[in-house]
């Protein structure tokens, strides 16, 4: 059995932060986490889910959508199993579900489509 399960969200006044963590488990992660590219996405109501920001394995490569660039920090504890999303100076624009998703591969992929698990979503409201 493969879940990713997010943790975190909440409501929060502009200008605030919150932390996410993604816990990885099952057979398919327990020794094979670090090979797998994490990425974070969002779903804001009404809007299709995009890309927020994604880590590699050994977290050597880090990258972000430009909304969030200087604002959010993806990390991961491979001993763990999770990754994190730092989430700074948030803004009323980053409501949204944020989903964790996992890539088989070193690489990693801006697209939804192209993630082979996902998390069930974890919603933060960010109010003005």
């Amino acid at each position: 059995q493969v879940q990713l399960l997010e943790s975190g969200g909440g409501l929060v006044q502009a200008g605030g932060s919150l932390r996410l963590s993604c816990a990885a488990s099952g057979r398919t992660f327990s020794s094979t986490f670090s090979s797998y590219f994490m990425g974070w996405f969002r779903q804001a109501p009404g809007k299709e889910r995009e890309f927020a920001a994604g880590i590699s394995g050994s977290s050597r490569n880090t990258n972000y959508v430009d909304s969030v660039k200087g604002r959010f920090t993806i990390s991961r504890d491979n001993a763990k199993n999770t990754v994190y999303l730092h989430m700074n100076d948030l803004k009323p624009e980053d409501t949204a579900v944020y989903y964790c998703a996992a890539r088989w591969g070193g690489s990693g992929s801006y697209y939804p489509r192209e993630y082979d698990y996902w998390g069930q979503g974890t919603q933060v409201t960010v109010s003005s």
